[in-house]
């Protein structure tokens, strides 16, 4: 059924221009990347199920989770990690399944990895969804000459020691390995290291990461830890352009302690409002450490990659703390929503973005239970959202209220408007308000579209989410509460949603 315009008794108002004759920076797909760690139930159940599982799967890959993320249009997918990237060793999961040797996930659960999802499954994997591969390497724990090797096993095509390697192990032709991560983390789990350190250690690993086959990898450094600021001076004056993007991480913790972080389904309006304002903090740190980018890199030659973020709430009651599976609920879609009118805005910066995780994890896309699977409140954002890869974002002026809760305020309205290459506009809308709607005017400028449609996201209450047992809580619905008279368009937007307009 149609959400449709309503009257309101009490609403909110606002003013959009969207300057569709002045096309701005091309939002980079990747900007809608995913992550998927050796983590919890990510990998092994999520992802992965051997191919003598009962659960349908083509090579040990599960069928339903393979045709969701195709749905969304998947751009990037990295892998291995997170931490788990410093502790693993590439050659321990290639080959024979069973012969593979066993590790310890120290970081996550201290579980025993069997090393049965390796390079050749991450692989088949990447080309079963559509996606380019992102591969973290170890500099945490590992040598040189073993990221040297790696990159060889995977992309060169000579009759050399690697390359037969993996003529071995089934792969006759190479992989194309997009893009590369030097370590992942450095100044935390990845190995403490001050930022000097780190530079003089990325120096090094990147000159052994080779370009073979006439494939150019495109190198991710470690960057920041959310406000290290001094970490990004340190690279960009010590590395420079010998980087082709600068890693940056942040999570929404929605009670601001690490500790106790909060729940994923019981929280009050006050720690609602607190994790919305975790999109306004990464718009924050974008800002400042682009300008620090800018000093050095005036041309923006240099992308920041934001390949961890997203809300990180304490574990479901009775599962493993080391696991870090969490619900999500209406309002991580919103955050996620949030999260993406940031990163179009800086699109002539942020090229890539990995929300953590695909599944299972943190802020996941999916979640799984043996047979089972339902899609989360972000996956429909994600695919909402897809309309906006590649396309060329359009300057816009929003003016609205604010929403407060106690001392804690944001902007209750959020928009971004692109323009694609069929020249069909696209038009998202955040109303945050839980309560109120809100009526928001629309001018647009140079837009001559006959054809006006719409999608919304929402629900009765921000705590809402899906369950197995109820998964279409939370689920797109067609969307008309608009009236288009000449340039103008009048938008009802309900109560805590995410709408999506497309103008042909």
């Amino acid at each position: 059924m149609a959400v449709s315009a309503t009257s309101f008794a009490d609403t909110i108002s606002g003013d959009l221009i969207v300057r569709a004759e002045r096309p701005g920076a091309t939002i980079n797909p990747p900007i809608y990347g995913q992550f998927a760690e050796h983590l919890g139930h990510c990998i092994y159940g999520g992802l992965w199920v051997g191919e003598n599982s009962s659960i349908p799967n083509t090579r040990g890959i599960r069928n339903d989770v393979v045709a969701a993320l195709k749905k969304l249009n998947l751009p990037v997918l990295r892998w291995p990690g997170g931490c788990f990237a410093d502790e693993y060793h590439w050659r321990d999961g290639i080959g024979p399944r069973e012969k593979r040797p066993a590790m310890i996930n120290t970081h996550w659960g201290g579980v025993v990895e069997n090393n049965h999802f390796g390079t050749h499954e991450f692989f088949d994997l990447c080309e079963q969804i559509g996606t380019e591969p992102y591969v973290c390497g170890n500099v945490g724990s590992g040598t040189v000459q073993e990221m040297m090797e790696w990159v060889e096993y995977i992309t060169s095509d000579a009759d050399s020691p690697m390359a037969n390697l993996r003529r071995k192990n089934g792969r006759d032709k190479p992989w194309k390995l997009t893009y590369f991560g030097v370590g992942n983390e450095s100044w935390g789990c990845g190995g403490s290291m001050r930022p000097e350190f780190y530079a003089d250690n990325y120096r090094r690993y990147n000159t052994f990461v080779k370009n073979y086959s006439g494939q150019h990898v495109f190198r991710i450094a470690c960057g920041p830890d959310s406000a290290n600021y001094k970490w990004t001076e340190t690279m960009m004056g010590e590395v420079g352009k010998r980087m082709d993007g600068l890693s940056l991480h942040f999570y929404t913790i929605p009670s601001g302690s690490w500790k106790k972080k909060g729940s994923a389904t019981e929280f009050t309006e006050a720690e609602y409002v607190s994790t919305l304002s975790g999109a306004y903090t990464m718009d924050e740190l974008i800002t400042k450490h682009s300008a620090i980018m800018d000093k050095t890199d005036p041309e923006k030659k240099i992308g920041l990659v934001v390949d961890e973020w997203g809300v990180w709430t304490d574990v479901e009651p009775g599962t493993d703390p080391g696991f870090l599976y969490q619900q999500n609920s209406l309002r991580d879609a919103l955050l996620a929503a949030l999260h993406f009118h940031v990163f179009q805005q800086h699109a002539d910066r942020v090229v890539m973005a990995n929300i953590a995780q695909m599944v299972n994890v943190l802020q996941a896309m999916i979640l799984t239970d043996n047979e089972k699977m339902v899609l989360t409140p972000t996956y429909h954002v994600f695919e909402m959202y897809k309309v906006h890869q590649g396309a060329k974002v359009f300057p816009i002026e929003l003016k609205g209220p604010e929403y407060t809760v106690g001392d804690k305020h944001i902007p209750a309205l959020s928009a971004s408007a692109s323009i694609d290459k069929e020249k069909k506009i696209h038009v998202s809308l955040v109303n945050a308000d839980p309560v109120r709607a809100a009526e928001v005017s629309c001018q647009l400028l140079n837009v001559a579209a006959q054809k006006i449609s719409g999608r919304v996201l929402t629900a009765d209450a921000i705590t809402a989410h899906n369950t197995f047992a109820a998964p279409d809580v939370v689920s797109p619905k067609p969307f008309d509460a608009y009236q288009r008279n000449g340039d103008q368009l009048r938008v009802t937007l309900p109560a805590k949603s995410v709408v999506v307009l497309t103008l042909e």
